[in-house]
């Protein structure tokens, strides 16, 4: 019986094309490409704004409703179909918004699909991938504290710490940050209140 491979050990041995080599089979010049080292770049805004003019394409959505303990395939299902579509002679172009390992491990996000049908590098797009979820959470959670620190020193809106809806953020989601009591042990550290991520 022949060894079967690990989504990891797949995703490793995957021999990925230059993100240039990409871009220009997409139609995308190498100046629009903000490359974040060989094989994954961001898309300038400029470029971008020069599609609006172009007929649509077409669209096709993977969606799924019951979640599963193994998860329900959507990322490996639309990573497959967007290979098929190329193989076929298509120029497809695949946009997962957040694969969820939740089912499996309590957590959200992550996730790049499975087997042969997969976004690579998997370990890149699980941690920050371009650090744009970093950028955006630190952001958010700037606000958080700032929040926070108009309730320290005085409240002087009155904001109603029952009533708060902002929440702080992290790219993992763990099921058990949800829903806390955050500001505990003093004064020092704020007004406790129900808060979560």
């Amino acid at each position: 019986m022949a060894d079967v491979k690990s989504d990891i050990e797949i995703a490793r041995a995957a021999t990925k094309k230059p993100i240039l080599e990409i871009g220009a089979k997409l139609g995308i010049p190498p100046e629009h490409l903000l490359p974040y080292g060989h094989d994954k770049a961001k898309i300038s805004a400029e470029f971008i704004s020069q599609q609006k003019g172009r007929q649509d394409g077409r669209l096709i959505l993977v969606t799924a409703i019951n979640p599963t303990p193994a998860g329900e395939g959507k990322t490996t299902t639309t990573v497959g179909l967007g290979d098929g579509l190329n193989r076929i002679g298509k120029k497809a172009v695949v946009c997962i918004r957040e694969a969820s390992l939740g089912p499996c491990f309590g957590v959200k996000g992550g996730a790049a699909g499975g087997g042969y049908a997969q976004v690579v590098p998997m370990e890149d797009i699980n941690l920050h991938f371009t650090g744009d979820f970093h950028a955006i959470t630190s952001a958010h959670n700037l606000l958080s504290a700032l929040i926070d620190n108009h309730i320290y020193w005085g409240n002087e809106q009155n904001i109603d710490i029952r009533r708060i809806a902002w929440r702080r953020v992290m790219d993992m989601n763990d099921r058990g940050l949800r829903h806390i009591v955050g500001s505990l042990g003093g004064v020092a550290n704020g007004f406790p209140r129900e808060t979560g991520f």
